[in-house]
């Protein structure tokens, strides 16, 4: 017998974490894993790091065009971050969604917040922690990627992350990155899963419930 697949809203998919607590990790899995799941592709007013692609890693844009986009509600959310500014732009996520998708976002709890005020019920909210302080901080070092400046900027940054922890619908501990990613993607799946996502529901029960069909 034929799988019935019934229409559904696609899922906002939100992962935060502090930086080095295995966020962008799970992101990579997640997308390599699944092809229903595009990543947010975010605006940026800093400047691109060695190797990073414009239109793949992020939009990056001046300051200007940046205030611009804001002005003209080209953003789902934006968010001041380490003295740049990041956006999700709006367009390419409804069309996203038009095409039947689901949606990844790598943003922080100010981005989740916006997020949630703005789509509500179809927004799923993950916040990934650290198993310690300690671990997270010998993370960052070990990446080699980082000035002790800004190693002691995110460490402080992360504490301040971690105090929003209460805004999301989901929160792992990342002792274990093949464990965490695992829940991760369960978390997505039974998201999916949702009766208030299946649009196609009501007439399908219609169907099972009328003479004749």
């Amino acid at each position: 017998m034929a799988h019935i697949s019934l229409r559904r809203r696609g899922v906002l998919f939100v992962l935060s974490s502090p930086s080095g607590a295995g966020k962008s990790t799970i992101a990579r899995r997640l997308l390599a894993s699944d092809d229903h799941l595009r990543m947010s592709v975010s605006a940026t007013t800093r400047p691109p790091r060695p190797g990073e692609v414009d239109g793949v890693d992020y939009h990056f844009v001046d300051l200007e065009h940046f205030r611009e986009k804001v002005s003209n509600h080209e953003f789902l959310e934006w968010a001041h971050v380490f003295n740049h500014r990041y956006g999700s732009p709006k367009q390419p996520i409804d069309e996203m969604l038009d095409a039947g998708l689901d949606v990844l976002f790598d943003i922080d709890w100010q981005g989740a917040q916006q997020l949630y005020q703005t789509c509500g019920g179809d927004v799923v909210r993950v916040f990934v922690l650290p198993p310690s302080m300690e671990e997270l901080e010998d993370r960052l070092r070990k990446r080699a990627t980082d000035s002790d400046e800004v190693i002691t900027g995110r460490m402080q940054r992360a504490s301040a992350e971690v105090s929003h922890w209460d805004g999301y619908d989901y929160v792992l501990i990342n002792d274990d990155i093949d464990r965490c990613f695992t829940d991760v993607r369960h978390i997505l799946e039974a998201e999916r899963l949702k009766r208030s996502r299946q649009t196609g529901l009501i007439g399908f029960i219609r169907k099972l419930t009328t003479p004749g069909h």
